[in-house]
């Protein structure tokens, strides 16, 4: 299953937008209101969990300086990427499009594309908090 979030332009540098992202604790002010749980475990992990959803542990799995940053879940269980692309407009304004890539059955790609679209679009259009 293949989701992305609008693009969503931000009056910050490419750079500044890859550091706050490469910065995981700054994931928390991307999250929707009804989270329930936001926790860091280390420098390149956290885990948060949404009212009514089971909670997700993600590990930064990759990053291309100022142009792209991977996210996978910790656990196999559930494997999926959520991929950051930042693309520099000028100096002091970015295009950022969250990218969401997982391997689920039928029955449960049904259950979860609605959730997770809305979810990267909050992320996506939270972007300005950063």
């Amino acid at each position: 299953m293949n989701l992305e979030s609008p693009k969503t332009s931000v009056d910050k540098s490419a750079a500044y937008i890859f550091n706050a992202l490469s910065d995981i604790k700054n994931f928390e002010k991307l999250m929707p209101e009804n989270i329930a749980k936001f926790e860091v475990i280390d420098e390149n992990c956290f885990e948060f969990g949404l009212k009514g959803m089971p909670e997700i542990k993600l590990i930064k799995k990759a990053s291309t300086p100022n142009s792209e940053i991977i996210l996978g879940a910790a656990s196999s269980k559930l494997p999926f990427t959520l991929t950051a692309k930042i693309d520099a407009i000028s100096e002091n304004t970015t295009e950022v499009q969250l990218f969401f890539e997982g391997e689920f059955n039928a029955m449960m790609a049904m259950m979860v594309k609605g959730p997770i679209t809305k979810f990267i679009e909050t992320l996506a259009s939270n972007m300005e908090k950063l």
